[in-house]
C-alpha cells in the first residue's frame, strides 16, 4: 500500500525539493495536479518521472476539472477528448500509471451521460492508441454531487465498452454522495465489496473527510474532521490483499496521508 498527497506540498520549490519533502514524511505516492490544464513539455515530465523513480514514489496524474463529455456544446465535448489525451501523454512520459477524470454531469439524462463519456472516451482512447500509449489507465473518479455521472455501476458500464479504464473510488464523495453512508466496518467493507472487483492490478483511492448536505457534497474536510471515520475504513481495507494507492485530498494532503498511513499501523 502507497500513501501520498494531490499535488506538490505547499511550499515546494521545485518538483526535486517535492518529492525530497514526500519521501522525508514517509510517503511514496504523488497525484501530479493537471487540473487547471496540462503545461508540461515532454523533457520536463521525462526529468520529474525520473526523479521520482529514484525516489520510488509511485505517480498518478488528475485530468483537468474543464472535462464535460456530456455538455450540450460540441466544442466542450471535443476539447475534453483532448484534455484526456494531453494528460494521459504527460503520464505516460512521467511514468505514472494512471490518470483521474472528473467525466460528466447528467444533463438530460443518466444513459445519455453514460453514452456520452463511452463516446469521450473511445475518441481519446483512439489516439493514445495511435501513440502507441497504452500504459496509462484512464481512471474514472466516483463523484459526490447528485448532479453528477459517476457512481460504480455507471463506471462499470464504461469499463464494458471502453479498454484500459477503471475507477477511481473517492472515499469522501461516496459517502457524501449517500447521505453519509460509510460509518461501520461493514458499510466500508460492502463498497470495497463492489470497487476492488472492477480495480484493476492497483486500486486506486482518493481519501479525505468531507461535508455534505441534500444534494451531496460541499467541500472537502481534514481527517480530523471523522466524517467519514477514515480510521475506520482503514479497518475495513488492510487485509484487502490488493496493491493500493491512497491519495489524500483533505486540505491538510500531506500532512493527513501520513495521518492515514499511521492508521494501519494503529489497526495493527
Amino acid at each position: 500500500m502507497r500513501f501520498g498527497p494531490a499535488g506538490y506540498p505547499p511550499g515546494s520549490k521545485s518538483p526535486k525539493d517535492a518529492m525530497d519533502t514526500i519521501v522525508s514524511l514517509g510517503l511514496d505516492a504523488l497525484e501530479v495536479e493537471f487540473v487547471r490544464g496540462v503545461r508540461v513539455s515532454e523533457e520536463s515530465a521525462r526529468a520529474n518521472g525520473r526523479l521520482a523513480a529514484e525516489r520510488d514514489i509511485r505517480l498518478s496524474c488528475h485530468a483537468p476539472y474543464f472535462i464535460s463529455f456530456n455538455s450540450d456544446k460540441q466544442e466542450t465535448r471535443d476539447k475534453s477528448v483532448q484534455y484526456v489525451v494531453d494528460t494521459a501523454r504527460a503520464a505516460h512520459w512521467l511514468g505514472a500509471y494512471i490518470i483521474v477524470i472528473h467525466a460528466a454531469s447528467y444533463g438530460k439524462s443518466p444513459q445519455t451521460a453514460t453514452d456520452s463519456v463511452v463516446d469521450g472516451l473511445l475518441r481519446a482512447r483512439e489516439v493514445l492508441d495511435s501513440e502507441g500509449i497504452r500504459d496509462v489507465t484512464l481512471g474514472i473518479e466516483t463523484m459526490g454531487k447528485h448532479g453528477q455521472w459517476g457512481t460504480l455501476e455507471e463506471i462499470a458500464e464504461v469499463m464494458d465498452q471502453v479498454e484500459l479504464t477503471a475507477p477511481v473510488l473517492d472515499v469522501a464523495h461516496t459517502h457524501a454522495r449517500y447521505g453519509g453512508s460509510l460509518k461501520t466496518v461493514d458499510d466500508c467493507e460492502a463498497l470495497l465489496d463492489r470497487f476492488l472487483p472492477l480495480a484493476g492490478d492497483i486500486a486506486h483511492f482518493h481519501i479525505s473527510c468531507i461535508k455534505y448536505g441534500d444534494k451531496g457534497e460541499i467541500s472537502h474536510l481534514p481527517l480530523e474532521a471523522a466524517d467519514p471515520d477514515m480510521s475506520v475504513f482503514a479497518e475495513a481495507v488492510k487485509d484487502c490483499g490488493r496493491d493500493c494507492t491512497f491519495i489524500c485530498e483533505s486540505p491538510l494532503q500531506e500532512r493527513d496521508a501520513v495521518v492515514f498511513k499511521r492508521m494501519f499501523a494503529d489497526r495493527g
